[in-house]
This record gives structure tokens, sequence and C-alpha cells, in this order.
């Protein structure tokens, strides 16, 4: 059975984290998923990232039209309902502004990306305690995006643009409507590191859930400065091939770890749907490469 004909089921969990705060799923969802622990954190965020991958390695064939995770699963719906629960647990969703032009017309809210269970991602951030809709945060160094789409202009969700002074002089030219905020984390031009971002994120709360959803070069920063605490991975049976000069995307861009400093993970989940297994990964802050046995 393909990803794309998969029936919509409940995930088959072959082996679960068991340390963790348990989340309060409500019936329905819980069915769909199976329990959800995530660690609690005092003294920082907790920072976790989602992505589907093809089997060689592909997190987005970036061709217009088709540069979105859809393609990766097979528009698969429980890969769609982990996005959504994911989603549904944050406070903060991150996404870069390229991202944001793969899909212009998107809404980063759970019931946007899996509506068939709107109203249990409603009942479970009511019982987090959470507001109706996490914020969605755009990463833009340049300014250079337009603040009529979807996104800033429903109301879904509020939105923080993080850029810089540079790029926030550009976004203040246009209509800015009232649920977003515009956050200059450096002056000048140029790239906002990854510290800077979730410090504009969190800034009088840092006990948050922060979710980055891309693209793989912001994620890469995160990578880059040790700041992601889980990988949430959806991998996909389908291999898509690269040419030689290809430009389709791995999970991080733009930066090189091994030899010598690669990020070392611990799988601490693996479920089931059809023939998508969905990973779970956790990385330790100081982590290094395994003792050779």
């Amino acid at each position: 059975m393909s990803a794309r004909s998969a029936r919509v089921a409940g995930l088959e969990t072959l082996r679960e984290a068991r340390d963790g705060a348990l989340l309060p799923l409500p019936r329905r969802l819980a069915r769909r998923y199976g329990p959800l622990r995530v660690p609690v954190t005092r003294a920082r965020p907790f920072v976790y990232s989602n992505f589907v991958t093809t089997l060689d390695g592909v997190v987005s064939l970036n061709v217009k039209g088709h540069a979105s995770g859809g393609d990766i699963s097979g528009f698969a719906a429980q890969d769609r309902m982990v996005m959504g629960l994911l989603r549904a647990i944050a406070d903060a969703i991150v996404i870069g502004s390229g991202t944001l032009d793969a899909d212009r017309h998107h809404v980063w809210t759970a019931e946007a990306i899996y509506p068939p269970l709107a109203r249990e991602f409603r009942q479970l951030r009511a019982a987090l305690g959470l507001p109706e809709a996490p914020r969605c945060v755009i990463v833009t160094g340049s300014g250079d995006i337009e603040l009529d789409a979807p996104l800033f202009t429903s109301g879904a969700m509020p939105v923080l643009v993080v850029t810089t002074a540079t790029g926030a002089r550009r976004l203040r030219a246009q209509a800015i409507p009232p649920a977003v905020s515009i956050h200059a984390a450096r002056r000048g031009s140029g790239a906002i590191a990854a510290r800077a971002i979730l410090d504009a994120v969190c800034r009088g709360n840092v006990r948050q859930r922060v979710l980055v959803e891309g693209g793989p070069r912001l994620l890469g920063d995160f990578y880059g400065e040790r700041l992601v605490d889980e990988q949430f991975l959806t991998l996909a049976p389908q291999v898509v091939g690269r040419a030689r000069d290809d430009r389709r995307f791995s999970l991080v861009m733009g930066q090189l770890f091994a030899p010598g400093d690669g990020r070392w993970a611990t799988l601490h989940d693996v479920r089931r749907g059809g023939d998508l297994l969905f990973l779970r990964y956790a990385f330790a802050r100081a982590a290094r490469a395994p003792r050779r046995g």
C-alpha cells in the first residue's frame, strides 16, 4: 500500500518515549496517535522540529508548486495529523520566508493542516492552558515579504516577524495588519542568529514549546547553535533521486558538522502508519559521537 492510498487510522506504536509529562490528548486524538509525552524544561524553551523525508533524504523538491512536504509524503493524512498535533502543543511556530513563499496561502495552525481533528486540537490547547492559536514567527533578514497573505490578514493566529533593522524599515512601509508585530533582532542587514530568533520568541517567558518547521537552512542554523532538543521525522516510502546539479533540499542545509562535529541523537519514539514511519529523536545540547565498540 502506498503512502498516498493509506487509510486514515491510528498509528501503531513500536517504541514509545517514557520520560516527560504526559499530555492530556482528547480521546479521539489519543486513539489516532497514542500517548504523547514532552520534556518539562524550566530554565529554557523546548525546541523541536518536524519534517517529512524521502528514503533518499530529500525534504523538499524545491520546485515551484512542488516545494511542500505534501509532495514528499504523498499528501498522507496521517502525516498531516501528526503535523497538526505538534502544532497544537506549540507556543510558537518558527518558519523562514522561503517556507512562506512555498505555500503563500497557508496558515500555520493545527486545524488548517488537518481539519478533521480541529475540535480536538482546540480542546488540547485549552487543556494545556494555551491560547486558541500559537504565534507564528516569520524569519526574514531582508524584510522582503508581502503582508497581504492570509497568514497576516486572516487574524487566525498572531504573527511575529523577526528581521533586521533594514528589513523592519521595508516592512513598515506597508500597511501592517493588527495581528502582526515586527521585531528587529539585529542592526543593519544580514543573517539572523538562531539564538537571537529564540530570544525574540521567548521574551518574557522562556518556558515555551517552540516548533521549527523550516526551511532546511533555518533549521540548520538551529542545529548549528545546538538549540534543537528533539526532531520528529516522518520517513516516507519514496525515492526521488538527484541530478548532478540538483537543488533539492535535505533536512539541514547551509551547515557542515561531520566529520568531527556531527549532531548525534537518541531514538526515543517509533510509530507506524501504513508504509510511513514516524520517528522521534532527542538531542543532548552537548552530545558527542558514540564510542566505537
